[in-house]
């Protein structure tokens, strides 16, 4: 067996999901569930096909997010991983409706981090491990940083 890493490759400003599907159906069930959660959105989104054909499958909103998304699919290269990106969304805005897509299995990352995906490969083929999502904690927060962090939350409206 060989590890490796893979960098997502995408804007600072772009948020992302990844997760691990079981079905080819995935691509338009996350796209049915991405368009019902939030109308307008702008996405991609690129699937993993692990068997026949065994291709990158994709659809999406918006023509960058899409070939990043199946460029980043591509070089994971891993059986039944999908990947979404989003442009002016939040992955919260969308988690719980790609959750509730019956064929998804898991998610590992929802963020706009710098993210590294951790893989596993062997002669069958690759698969993620886990994700190493943004930077190691520089410190505890103290009250002023509370209080930021309590802003910035009732600024998105998060929090009343």
């Amino acid at each position: 067996m060989h590890l490796s890493t893979v960098k997502i490759q995408k804007p600072d400003d772009i948020n992302f999901i990844l997760g691990q599907s079981h079905f080819i159906k995935t691509v338009e069930d996350l796209h049915e569930a991405l368009v019902g959660a939030v109308p307008g959105l702008k996405f991609g989104l690129a699937f993993c096909e692990s068997s026949g054909p065994a291709l990158v499958r994709w659809s999406g909103t918006d023509a960058e997010l899409i070939e990043l998304a199946k460029q980043n699919a591509f070089d994971l290269a891993a059986g039944h991983c999908f990947i979404i990106l989003l442009r002016d969304a939040f992955p919260i805005n969308v988690l719980n409706a790609v959750k509730s897509v019956p064929e998804v299995c898991g998610i590992f990352c929802a963020t706009a981090n710098p993210v590294e995906v951790v893989l596993a490969e062997t002669e069958q083929g690759r698969g993620i491990l886990g994700v190493i999502d943004g930077l190691k904690p520089k410190g505890i927060e103290g009250d002023a940083e509370i209080a930021a962090r309590k802003e910035l939350l009732r600024k998105f409206g998060y929090k009343l």
